[in-house]
C-alpha cells in the first residue's frame, strides 16, 4: 500500500495536473456522522486525511441515519451522478440491528454493485461482521457477504470499517474509549482512528477511480 500512496503522491506532486476525483460515501450514520459534530463526522475527517497527501478528491457525504442495504439500493441510482467517479459502499449495519436475511442483505449490496458497474464507477466495499446473538450460521452467511461479492464483481475491499479501532491485549473493552455512549458509533477519536486505518484504500479507489477503471 505504501507503494500506492508514493506512486499517487508523486504524480500529483510532480506537476501532473491531474482532474478532480469525486468520491460518494454511500452508508448509514457511521457514514453520515451520528452524534458528532459535522467536522468530526467520517467523512470530513477523511476528506481532510486526502488533503494531506495532496490528491486531488472531493468527498461527497452520501450517509443516512438509519439506512439499510435496502436503502442504499433505493437511492444507488441518484447516488451515482455523472460527476462521481468512485463510490465507498459501507452498508449492512442495520441489517444486523434488524436480523435481515443474510440473503436479502446480499441481493441488495450485489445490486448496489452493479448499479456501479453500469455507471462505470470504482467501488470500494466495506466490511462488516455479525455478532454471535443471532448464531453461528448466521454469523458465517453474513460475514461472508463482501469478500463473496468483492471478490465477484472485481472491487477494492477494506475487511471492516472499524478495522482501526484495536481491540488491546484481547479486552473489548478497550475499545470504549473510542465509542460514543450508545456503544455504537465512534466518537470523533475512533473516526480518526477508523480514518487512518481506512485512508490507504481510499487512496487506492481514487488512485482506480482516476485511471477511469470500474
Amino acid at each position: 500500500m505504501r507503494k500506492i500512496l508514493v506512486l499517487i503522491a508523486a504524480l500529483w506532486a510532480g506537476g501532473v495536473q491531474a482532474e478532480e476525483v469525486v468520491i460518494a460515501a454511500l452508508g448509514d450514520s457511521l457514514t453520515q456522522g451520528y452524534g458528532l459534530a459535522e467536522a468530526d463526522g467520517f467523512v470530513p475527517q477523511l476528506q481532510r486525511w486526502i488533503d494531506a497527501q495532496g490528491a486531488e478528491v472531493r468527498l461527497i457525504n452520501a450517509g443516512v441515519s438509519g439506512d439499510t442495504t435496502a436503502g442504499g439500493l433505493s437511492r444507488a441510482a441518484w447516488t451515482l451522478t455523472p460527476e462521481v467517479d468512485g463510490m465507498i459502499v459501507a452498508l449492512g449495519g442495520n441489517d444486523l440491528l434488524r436480523g435481515v436475511d443474510p440473503a436479502v442483505s446480499r441481493a441488495n449490496l450485489d445490486g448496489i454493485l452493479a448499479a456501479a458497474d453500469d455507471a462505470g464507477v470504482s467501488v470500494l466495499l466495506v466490511g462488516m461482521q455479525a455478532p454471535g446473538n443471532f448464531g453461528p450460521a448466521y454469523k458465517r452467511a453474513f460475514d461472508a457477504i463482501y469478500p463473496d461479492l468483492a471478490a465477484a464483481r472485481g472491487t477494492l475491499y477494506f475487511p471492516a470499517f472499524f478495522q482501526g479501532l484495536s481491540v488491546e491485549g484481547g479486552d473489548p473493552a478497550s475499545v470504549q474509549q473510542f465509542m460514543q455512549p450508545d456503544g455504537i458509533h465512534p466518537n470523533a477519536e475512533g473516526v480518526a482512528r477508523i480514518v487512518d486505518a481506512m485512508g490507504p484504500a481510499v487512496m487506492e479507489l481514487a488512485e482506480k477511480a482516476a485511471g477511469g477503471g470500474a
